[in-house]
């Protein structure tokens, strides 16, 4: 159980990081990709098999699927900015902060202790407060996306200039 646990946390981490270091569009994406995968891992030894699935189903299947989609249709290969120093400086100074608030409040946080003779949710929880509860969140935010969807390929749209229609 540990191994497993080292290992998926291991393969999160490391292939979150080449998602933020890669500069290729593309190659950020499948590292986003198996990071998700490594994520659903640790979800599985947490016993929430539905959480995997639905990262597994949602995120890897079809948010990254989207993101490959726009970095092909915006083409954005071979145009890479070069980071000025005051970029670099800011930074650092801001993953030092993010570092040094980490560190000070990990040692202020207690976690309560675990609660036992709860009963456990089942899918059929899930599905039915999914579908009666949460349908208008669920269903806003598919609309949010087809209306993102959507406005990344009007701005992509290559129109011909007056020029070039002569």
């Amino acid at each position: 159980m540990d191994l497993l646990f080292l290992v998926f946390s291991l393969l999160t981490l490391v292939s979150a990081g080449l998602v933020v270091c890669n500069r290729n569009a593309v190659n950020a994406a499948m590292f986003l990709l198996l990071s998700l995968v490594g994520m659903a891992g640790l979800f599985i030894l947490l016993e929430a098999a539905l959480l995997a699935f639905v990262l597994i189903l949602v995120y890897a299947g079809a948010v990254v699927a989207l993101f490959l989609f726009i970095i092909m249709l915006l083409d954005t290969t071979g145009k890479t900015k070069k980071l000025n120093k005051l970029t670099m400086f800011a930074s650092g100074i801001g993953g030092l902060l993010l570092f040094l608030g980490v560190y000070l409040i990990s040692g202020k946080i207690k976690l309560p202790a675990p609660v036992t003779g709860v009963a456990i949710p089942t899918f059929k929880n899930y599905a039915e407060q999914l579908f009666t509860v949460y349908l208008l969140p669920v269903q806003v935010v598919g609309f949010l996306l087809l209306i993102a969807m959507i406005g990344v390929i009007v701005l992509s749209k290559k129109f011909k200039t007056e020029e070039e229609a002569k």
